[in-house]
């Protein structure tokens, strides 16, 4: 039994939950990975490329922590360089222009914050992530399978869907991090963690995501096959949205409203 938000903070983490590329090896059909953001450099943190959901060719991204020590070390545990970020969009564009509805699965604790990736212009990749995505003509679905950290998180999400697992958090910060700045103290995070309201539940009552995906079965066929049937069926409702960047739009201005019209 799970009662607190840390506890599912800790879950979210674990070594042993599958990664970005379980997803796609299990899911997906025919993958094939591209490299690069043509402008600097490939971000191994970032996996994409095309590949097909049943009958349907899509794109699909997925963050990458990694499962070996030497695995999570190359894909710099799961923390995104600005030439990842680019890398997603200019995969995002080129599904746009082939009309590929686009997949992303998202689990990090954030983008990496070295003094490399802040000189090669990493919140300006977040930033034009997020713009360019809120535009795109063909149908998003974003779902976390484990961290979902901050603006590293959210350059994946504008999406017309984000669905989130049972024991995967979203949060602007992590609870160490709020813990330090708020009480000074990040032997707090257990109640920075209840304050951020980071737990699936507490995303899906205030509009941040669609759907909570059951955890029953993880890392098993069962699972994977589940997750197929829930995007294949997704994906024949928004391929026939003809206002889909007006829904897209009008999801996001929405967020959060019942809850300060409560308040």
């Amino acid at each position: 039994m799970i009662d607190t938000a840390y506890e599912r903070v800790k879950l979210a983490r674990d070594n042993k939950r599958p990664t970005g590329l379980d997803y796609i090896k299990n899911i997906f059909k025919d993958f094939i990975e591209f490299h690069g953001d043509r402008r600097f450099a490939d971000d191994p943190a970032i996996v994409g490329g095309v590949a097909r959901l049943n009958n349907y060719p899509v794109t699909v991204i997925a963050i990458e922590k990694g499962n070996t020590a030497k695995e999570r070390a190359y894909r710099n545990f799961g923390a995104p360089q600005p030439e990842g970020y680019r890398k997603a969009l200019r995969l995002m564009k080129q599904a746009e222009k082939f009309g590929r509805p686009i997949i992303c699965f998202i689990d990090t604790s954030g983008a990496y914050c070295g003094v490399g990736a802040e000189e090669r212009g990493q919140g300006q990749a977040i930033a034009e992530n997020l713009m360019e995505m809120s535009t795109l003509s063909v149908p998003i679905i974003s779902i976390l399978v484990g961290e979902g950290g901050s603006g590293g998180a959210l350059a994946l999400a504008v999406a017309d869907r984000v669905w989130m697992l049972q024991n995967a958090v979203y949060s602007v910060i992590s609870p160490e991090g709020c813990a330090s700045i708020l009480w000074k103290d990040s032997a707090k995070a257990e109640t920075a963690a209840e304050s951020l309201k980071l737990t699936a539940e507490d995303a899906k009552s205030l509009g941040v995501i669609e759907r909570i995906l059951s955890e029953n079965e993880i890392g098993k066929k069962e699972f994977y096959d589940r997750i197929r049937v829930l995007l294949t069926e997704e994906l024949k409702i928004l391929i026939k949205d003809i206002d889909l960047i007006q829904n897209r739009y009008d999801r996001f201005r929405k967020i959060g409203v019942s809850a300060v019209n409560k308040d």
